[in-house]
């Protein structure tokens, strides 16, 4: 086993800084498209659906986001 000298280790504030990096990655895109198809289109289905589908798309890049900076080298 390793000791805990020789763990690399994210602190808190690392941890809560790159959270909030991802967090409003995968958000902002999602908000944005559900307000502007919503005021665009002026159909509220529509645009939870289009906003819907937009934050599981953002999900996704989020996750790989996540896997390559919450990695401490």
């Amino acid at each position: 086993m390793l000791s805990d000298a020789t763990k690399s280790k994210l602190s808190i504030s690392e941890i809560v800084l790159k959270g909030t990096i991802i967090a409003a990655i995968i958000t902002i895109p999602s908000i944005m498209a559900f307000l502007l198809s919503w005021f665009i289109l002026e159909d509220f289905m529509v645009a939870v659906i289009l906003g819907g589908i937009i934050h599981f798309i953002a999900m996704g890049f989020g996750l790989k986001i996540s896997k390559k900076i919450l990695i401490k080298k």
